[in-house]
């Protein structure tokens, strides 16, 4: 179901852009002491784990947006407020999104849920405590609620929740070419393209591309994500990854925290109300940017309002 959503942005952040930028430049970033493991996959590749050093409590596993880590600004502050609510918080990188190159040609993508599930499967054998909710945030948000989407009512987890989701993977490419938008593209095509480098100086690509010409999002899709992951191009992998069609088969009850305003999407990639599952509350803010959602009286006292919505949920 769609739920207005009674956020408002402080005063002092009244627009989608200083929304989406105070939290990554200013927010004071903190975090919980945290245990490091290497899960291998079972393709001989692996991903890299933090755990919380709170054991025998529900495990909540986080998933970060396209090139985050540990060190975004969301995930630090989020394992402490869980940490305190009772939860045991890990947080899971994607392929070679830990600081080191992961092994295979292959990386990740916005639609590959066989490592989330793959993770699950390991906590849910190796761990004290379940695996109890997962959340995700932006191109994680995508896999997540992708996943809960095809695995229906086989999904081990009891709840799930999605911050600021690129619902229609098109759209978002086309959105971050234009306006101010376009620095976000630039900003993480930059990323991209050094972690493309960094992993082809260890060994041989499988693509005879030039990385230095690609533009945007649809070229390096097209040229790089898609054939290193299966697809026929570019248009196959954002039809086939896009989670807005896999959102009527969620049947984990499942919060969705987005705005109208976000400048990665536009507001007409967001699901209409019939392509929902019952299980999903869409909480739809008119404003709060990406991964912003930040109010407060005072520019030194601010309060992440997305985080409380989380911890509500889940308790």
């Amino acid at each position: 179901m769609h739920i207005a959503s009674p956020f408002k942005p402080a005063w002092w952040l009244p627009s989608p852009h200083l929304q989406t930028l105070w939290p990554v430049l200013f927010r004071r970033r903190k975090s919980p002491e945290l245990v490091n493991e290497r899960l291998e996959l079972s393709d001989g590749d692996f991903v890299d784990l933090c755990w919380s050093k709170k054991s025998d409590r529900p495990v909540v596993l986080l998933l970060h947006g396209l090139e985050g880590s540990v060190q975004s600004h969301y995930v630090g502050n989020l394992m402490l407020s869980l940490e305190r609510a009772g939860f045991s918080p890990v947080f899971m990188h994607f392929r070679g999104c830990s600081g080191e190159p992961n092994r295979l040609p292959r990386s990740y993508h916005s639609g590959d849920t066989g490592d989330l599930a793959e993770v699950v499967a390991h906590i849910n054998q190796q761990s004290k405590q379940a695996v109890y909710a997962a959340i995700g945030f932006s191109l994680g948000g995508n896999v997540l609620l992708k996943w809960l989407g095809q695995s229906g009512a086989a999904n081990p987890l009891q709840y799930g929740v999605a911050v600021s989701v690129p619902f229609m993977l098109a759209d978002a490419a086309t959105r971050l070419e234009g306006g101010v938008s376009h620095l976000y593209e630039r900003h993480l095509m930059r990323s991209l393209k050094r972690s493309y480098q960094t992993k082809f100086e260890r060994m041989a690509s499988p693509l005879d591309v030039d990385i230095d010409t690609m533009k945007g999002f649809w070229d390096f899709d097209d040229q790089v994500t898609a054939p290193l992951h299966g697809f026929d191009g570019v248009d196959h992998y954002y039809r086939e990854s896009s989670c807005r069609q896999y959102l009527s088969g969620i049947n984990v009850p499942t919060r969705i925290i987005h705005a109208l305003d976000d400048p990665f999407m536009f507001p007409r990639s967001i699901p209409d109300i019939d392509e929902i599952s019952k299980s999903v509350e869409l909480l739809l803010a008119e404003k709060g940017g990406h991964v912003g959602f930040v109010s407060g009286k005072y520019p030194w006292k601010p309060e992440y309002w997305y985080e409380q919505r989380i911890i509500e949920f889940l308790s």
